[in-house]
């Protein structure tokens, strides 16, 4: 089993950025692929990021590519997603996952493990 908990959500104004983090517990993730996904209200789940076990490779939805960066850290067993020039459509609650299938790394059913959630919200 993996624990995740997510970190680092919050409030900030269109343009700031936020950094969020994802510490994993039970077992190593670095035999896991790892994943970014948000939920606004009233909407499905959607893929924002994801990154392969050994980080060489990473993949990341339009709305958010040259704003958002993937990163992990195995030895601090750890994810990351530094998030850039915010804009109020970013809104959502941002969920980690881990799980082992790359090759659906933007479907929600090639994760395993999921953490709870951490609530960003963007002002206009």
């Amino acid at each position: 089993q993996v624990q995740l908990v997510e970190s680092g959500g919050g409030l900030v104004q269109a343009g700031g950025s936020l950094r969020l983090s994802c510490a994993a517990s039970g077992r190593t993730i670095s035999t896991y692929h790892m994943g970014w996904f948000r939920q606004a209200p009233g909407k499905d789940r959607e893929f924002v990021a994801a990154i392969s076990w050994g980080g060489g490779s990473t993949d990341y939805a339009a709305s958010v590519k040259g704003r958002f960066t993937i990163s992990r850290d195995n030895a601090k067993n750890t994810l990351y997603l530094q998030m850039n020039s915010l804009k109020p459509d970013d809104t959502a609650v941002y969920y980690c996952a881990a799980g082992r299938q790359w090759e659906n790394y933007d479907r929600v059913r090639a994760y395993n493990y999921w953490g709870q959630g951490t609530q960003v919200t963007v002002s206009s």
